[in-house]
């Protein structure tokens, strides 16, 4: 199985393992759905740590009025009342206003962060290091623990408006989000292997030749686009050190330059004392048996 380290932009995402026979349209749906769904756990998950701390979503006529304010416009929040966490509620109020301060209890608060912690771990970027390959079922896997532990806390529901029930429904709201700016289209999107556009219609053999044990460096991009920044000569890792190892340099020429401009105070005709030595007679005396 050949090995791809997937890369948007100039960071490395995740590892994906494939076969060289596999046709490269096959290829780039996989990619784009387990991309966009790394995305989606991570937006869940920091919905999920809102929810922990400030309770359910607020409806959206009540978000961002002050209390005062919502008592003047007789605004109700019937949902939020009905979506209590197990355990009884422990009062935090959202400064933002997006949520309504009835947060769950510590214990209720564990299986959450317990649960979030387990599938950030599976999108971690560390997952390359640990050379472990992201496929989707694993990512579905992650939102269904995700909406398990919801579910735990949350028996009856969350309300259809909170952002965390819409993305267990795949019906997110992101129209005008900075989220939006990252989600990929499989029919928009293309691979860039060293400097060239992966045809859709080709197989990666094509490209990479028949071996199996290959690993290779791609790149997800928007079709149409141009090609992408080049591969950085060294990395982030290899710059710091040859800065480091040029200070080094710098300051050994600094200390040499100095002792160079200090080196003639060694010699004799420095000495202010040499005169006085030879009319005693104290010139070249040894202190040691001859």
């Amino acid at each position: 199985m050949v090995k791809l380290v997937v890369k948007r932009g100039d960071e490395s995402h995740f590892l994906y393992e494939t076969t060289v026979s596999t046709v490269t349209s096959s290829v780039i749906k996989d990619l784009v759905a387990i991309h966009n769904g790394r995305l989606k756990i991570e937006r869940l998950c920091a919905e999920i740590s809102e929810l922990s701390d400030h309770g359910v979503s607020l409806p959206p006529n009540m978000q961002g009025l002050t209390d005062e304010q919502i008592v003047d416009l007789k605004l109700k929040d019937e949902c939020g009342e009905a979506c209590k966490p197990s355990g009884g509620s422990v009062d935090c109020k959202d400064e933002v206003g997006r949520r309504n301060g009835c947060a769950p209890n510590d214990k209720m608060k564990e299986v959450l962060r317990k649960t979030m912690s387990e599938a950030k771990k599976i999108v971690s970027k560390d997952q390359i290091k640990a050379n472990v390959c992201i496929t989707q079922d694993m990512l579905k896997e992650a939102v269904d623990q995700l909406r398990g532990a919801v579910t735990i806390v949350y028996p009856m529901g969350l309300p259809p408006y909170d952002p965390i029930c819409m993305e267990f429904e795949d019906k997110e709201e992101l129209a005008g989000t900075q989220a939006s700016l990252q989600v990929l289209e499989d029919s928009t999107t293309s691979i860039w292997f060293s400097g060239k556009e992966l045809q859709s219609d080709k197989k990666l053999e094509q490209y990479v030749g028949k071996n199996e044990k290959t690993k290779l460096i791609v790149k997800l991009h928007k079709r149409g686009s141009g090609p992408p920044g080049r591969e950085p000569v060294f990395s982030e890792e290899q710059r710091k050190e040859m800065m480091l190892d040029a200070y080094r340099r710098q300051e050994e020429w600094k200390k040499l330059e100095e002792d160079n401009e200090n080196s003639y105070l060694d010699s004799a005709w420095a000495d202010s004392s040499t005169l006085k030595k030879q009319f005693q007679g104290l010139k070249d005396v040894s202190w040691h048996p001859r």
